[in-house]
């Protein structure tokens, strides 16, 4: 079903609209209703047994973030967005990550939580006793990149720029931000703010293969 608001047209022209902002103007911000709603593309973003395996670190201290360029590649992006967010893996998810989940389900859905044991032990199973080889870390990695592609969307949806960058140094992030302490360790940044009128990757023709070369049906 097309959004009465949104035409499958507008679809694709935001699609088309965005690219990977190489600079950002330095003096344009979000608007705090704006972030908002970015932020909550994060909340809202799905994963697996909803088990949201992450945080978001939305870096707002201007010293750490010229700190952080250097760690980077010297990426100008990260200290002149409107806004940075680094977006990180819980490290070894277990048992009290899905006891969490599911307290938090019980009390949200209004579940007796005995009513949810056969979904607590399914996780709880997956988890130790997966039904292929898994390391929990890269899972949870490539759950973080779901909520990183929401945000990506909902900010081309806002008119909002954004450029994702995994040319940085997650073990220096982790360093300055104080992420092992906490229990995270850092796997991609987002930059989100408005492109500089002088941005020459602006007006490129995105490069895509043909459709025909990358989606195929099988009847």
């Amino acid at each position: 079903m097309t959004h009465p608001n949104f035409t499958s047209e507008q679809v694709i022209e935001t699609l088309k609209w965005r690219y990977a902002t190489k600079k950002f103007d330095p003096e344009k911000k979000i608007s705090a209703a704006d972030w908002k709603t970015l932020e909550q593309s994060l909340v809202l973003s799905p994963s697996s047994f909803g088990l949201q395996p992450w945080k978001f670190f939305v870096i707002r201290n201007p010293d750490l973030r010229s700190q952080l360029v250097e760690h980077a590649w010297n990426q100008s992006q990260v200290e002149d967005a409107s806004h940075l967010v680094v977006l990180t893996i819980k490290k070894g998810i277990d048992n009290s990550d899905v006891n969490r989940h599911i307290e938090r389900m019980a009390d949200v859905q209004e579940i007796p939580k005995e009513n949810l044991q056969g979904l607590e032990n399914a996780i709880k199973g997956f988890l130790q006793d997966p039904p292929f080889p898994l390391d929990v870390d890269q899972w949870s990695i490539r759950q973080t990149y779901i909520a990183l592609s929401f945000f990506l969307y909902s900010a081309a949806v806002l008119g909002i720029d954004t450029c994702p960058m995994e040319g940085f140094i997650p073990a220096k992030y982790d360093e300055i931000l104080g992420l092992p302490e906490k229990g995270y360790t850092a796997v991609v940044l987002c930059t989100a703010g408005y492109r500089a009128a002088d941005d020459q990757s602006a007006d490129r023709a995105k490069v895509r293969y043909e459709t025909e070369a990358v989606v195929t049906y099988i009847d």
